[in-house]
Order: C-alpha cells, then sequence, then structure tokens
C-alpha cells in the first residue's frame, strides 16, 4: 500500500472526518485480534490519510477494552509514518481550562488491565521512551493552532487512569501533587506501542472539564463532556484539515532505529510463528 502520511485517532465524538475525499473504509486484518473499527482510507488536501474511531463508530468500546496492540498494529501495517492522537481529557490546573487544546510531552501510567507492548514472550525488546512525544509533529503542530488562534499549551503530563469510571476527589488531587496537567484513559499504552512500531506520535488533548478537584466546578459527567466535545469538534476537524496542507511532515523518530539495538532477543531463535506474529513491527533488514 501507499505510504499514509499521517493518521487520525479519534477519540470521544469524532467518528470520522467528513471532508475526506476518495475515501472507503477497509477492514484491515491484525495479529493481534481486531482493532477497534474499519480504517478509514482517502486524501486530504492531496495527502494520503487514515482515521480510525478509537471507541468503534458507534462508541462501544470501553478504555480499558480497546484493542491498543492490533490498532498501532494495523495502522502499520497499512503503512502509516505519523499518529495523531485526538483525545478528551479533563483539567488538573486552573490555567487550562475547558475549550483549550493542550500538546502533551509527558505522560504517566496508571492503566492495569492493558497490553502495553509488542514483545511479551520470545522476543523481547526494551525501548527507549525518555521523550514519548515527536518533537517536529509538536512544533508543526503549534504553528498550526497560532494560525488558527485557538487557546493551546505546549507541554504538560497526561496522567492515563485505567477508567471506564472517573477519578475520586482523593486520586484527582494526587494527580495534582504529582504535577500532573491533564487525565485521559486512552493515550497510554497507545504512545508505548506507536514507538515499538517506529510511528511518530503526538496527543492533541482537548479539555472538556475540570475532573472532579475544582471546588468552582460541577464533578466531572459524561452530559459536561458531550457539551463541551460539540463545542470543540469543529476546532479537531479544522486542525486536521490545517495539518494536512503542510508541505512535508517529517518526524524524529526513524522505524529502524527505534528497535535497532532495543531487541535483547536472539531473533535467530525466535519462534517462527512469532517472527510472523511480529512481521509489521520488527523492521525488514
Amino acid at each position: 500500500m501507499d505510504e499514509i502520511e499521517v493518521a487520525f485517532i479519534g477519540g470521544s465524538g469524532l467518528y470520522k472526518v467528513p471532508e475526506l475525499k476518495n475515501y472507503k473504509w477497509v477492514q484491515v486484518s491484525s495479529n493481534f485480534g481486531l482493532p477497534s473499527n474499519k480504517i478509514c482510507v482517502g486524501t486530504l488536501n492531496k495527502k494520503n490519510i487514515a482515521f480510525l474511531p478509537r471507541h468503534g463508530a458507534d462508541h462501544n468500546l470501553s478504555p480499558s477494552s480497546i484493542n491498543y496492540r492490533a490498532n498501532i498494529d494495523a495502522l502499520k501495517k497499512i503503512n502509516v509514518k505519523n499518529i495523531i492522537s485526538i483525545s478528551a481529557v479533563g483539567s488538573l490546573r486552573e490555567d487550562f481550562a475547558p475549550g483549550d487544546i493542550v500538546l502533551v510531552d509527558q505522560y504517566i501510567d496508571r492503566t492495569c488491565k492493558r497490553e502495553s507492548s509488542f514483545f511479551d514472550t520470545d522476543i523481547i525488546a526494551h525501548i527507549e521512551f525518555s521523550k514519548p512525544i515527536c518533537e517536529n509533529l509538536t512544533n508543526i503542530s503549534e504553528k498550526i493552532l497560532k494560525k488558527i488562534g485557538y487557546k493551546y499549551h505546549i507541554g504538560g503530563t497526561y496522567v492515563c487512569i485505567e477508567g471506564p469510571q472517573f477519578s475520586t476527589l482523593a486520586e484527582s488531587n494526587l494527580y495534582r501533587s504529582w504535577g500532573c496537567d491533564v487525565i485521559g484513559m486512552t493515550n497510554l499504552p497507545e504512545a508505548k506501542l506507536a514507538r515499538e512500531a517506529g510511528i511518530c506520535y503526538l496527543s492533541f488533548c482537548m479539555i472538556t472539564d475540570y475532573d472532579c478537584w475544582h471546588p468552582d466546578h460541577e464533578n466531572v459527567s459524561v452530559n459536561q463532556i458531550i457539551k463541551v466535545l460539540n463545542e470543540n469538534n469543529s476546532k479537531g476537524l479544522n486542525f486536521i484539515n490545517e495539518f494536512t496542507k503542510e508541505p512535508e511532515i517529517t518526524c524524529n523518530i526513524d522505524s529502524h532505529s527505534v528497535l535497532k539495538d532495543a531487541i535483547i532477543s536472539n531473533l535467530s531463535k525466535a519462534p517462527k510463528e512469532k517472527l510472523k506474529k511480529l512481521k509489521n513491527i520488527i523492521p525488514k533488514k
């Protein structure tokens, strides 16, 4: 398949890209099970792009039941080079208000039920993950956000909780004491798996609420989130449109270099079945 320069993973409230041209929904098989949904492949501003609704087109997958490995494996299989994750988050800071956009640069993983690596048995790899976000994608995104005039913040720590329940007040205050800036339920292990697959990754976070810590705002609820999401939906779609106008999308991660020194196992002695399962992930020599 031709190279797909960027794939957008849509979170809550974003299930399609209306302006996509010559598109088709493709069922992409994965060695790790079924992805969340068929993947929409088409063109926008003369760029090959893909779109995957993370929770399914009908939002029938909870954060814990998403098959993150299948999603990333499927995107790698169709030759995706960059991923923009568009996600709803709660704010853990007074100055990060609902409606704002945050391009985070760090994560804290509080999940406990998810497969977070392609390398579990037989073939083991330890990737470098100190800087999980592609700096070049951040720079491109900041330029676009300045151009279109949305209120945004560059940098921040995203704490990923298991869900689907929202935080207790004690948890919310704990994450604030850690210096976390936003809270969500989906960007891990997604970002980890993208790094293992050698795909550049960016979290485009749209704030919907103040979680439950803020004494002057109501506790987070689905109705509140949906209301703000509906207001913000056009921001995400406008960003996608502008992002695809970029003449060249470069990244600071190369699929061959990510795993070059990370695989500790002797591949010549690895089971053929495992090598076959990882054929989309392990770079070809």
